[in-house]
């Protein structure tokens, strides 16, 4: 039943696509040039022992970008879906129960992740911002970072009654772990104090997994605990959002 779900997102996606897909290739493109390959000139590869500022900032700003997509796809769309267009109460007047509304919003998510990641790991190819064949686990790696974000968060922004605590959160947490989860700078550089919280987040294990694995530096041991932190985070979300959904999207 949640294919139905799905595919009426995907229906409706069919109107904006075209935008989506050059914005997924133009991001990229604007950071890698911007950041990666004119700032990234002024820093000295013997500070990143011996890596190219471009090769360490692009894997980094992959698993970034997949946690922002996650983020709006999983709160402002999530949000309008139950207090704005009601897309949310139209589906629940069907057979679909909350819980195959949740699962096809999740699996949407997950293919606008994961096709604006391909785009991206595409862009970082043709920089030549990659070491290793492994690169193509990056995209994966990418898509488990976003619903990681993305199915927490549907499991919250589904009981808000107010647009700007989207924006609230956006501002004092994404926007922090962004910055400070070693996407832009090696996390040695931290004070230590600090550095055992830049670990916990979210987004480092996924910017590491997304790094080493561009690089080809990347160890089965690490590898397992980025990609475990990450399941156990996005199965916790599911489960608080099935309860939640259960609880808020009714007639």
């Amino acid at each position: 039943m949640f294919l139905r779900e799905f595919a009426a997102r995907m229906l409706r996606y069919r109107r904006t696509w075209r935008g989506t897909v050059v914005l997924s290739v133009a991001n990229p493109l604007l950071f890698l040039l911007a950041i990666g390959a004119g700032l990234g000139r002024l820093v000295d590869p013997a500070s990143l022992n011996g890596i190219d500022y471009l090769e360490f900032f692009a894997p980094g700003m992959l698993a970034a970008a997949a946690m922002q997509n996650a983020f709006v796809e999983s709160s402002f769309a999530v949000y309008s879906s139950l207090r704005r267009d009601r897309a949310y109460l139209v589906a629940a007047a069907t057979p679909l129960e909350p819980r195959d509304i949740l699962a096809g919003h999740l699996l949407f998510i997950a293919f606008r992740v994961a096709s604006s990641a391909l785009a991206f790991a595409v862009v970082m190819v043709a920089f030549g911002a990659v070491r290793s064949p492994w690169v193509v686990l990056t995209v994966p790696a990418a898509l488990l970072t976003g619903m990681a974000f993305a199915a927490p968060l549907a499991a919250w922004t589904v009981t808000v009654g107010e647009f700007g605590r989207l924006n609230t959160v956006f501002r004092f947490v994404m926007m922090p772990m962004y910055l400070f989860a070693g996407t832009f700078f090696d996390l040695a550089t931290l004070p230590e104090w600090l550095r055992p919280v830049a670990y916990v987040l979210p987004l480092w294990h996924g910017v590491d997994l997304c790094r080493t694995l561009s690089l080809g530096t990347a160890t089965l041991g690490t590898s397992l605990v980025h990609v475990g932190y990450l399941v156990v985070l996005t199965a916790a979300g599911v489960v608080a959002a099935l309860f939640t959904y259960r609880r808020h999207i009714h007639l």
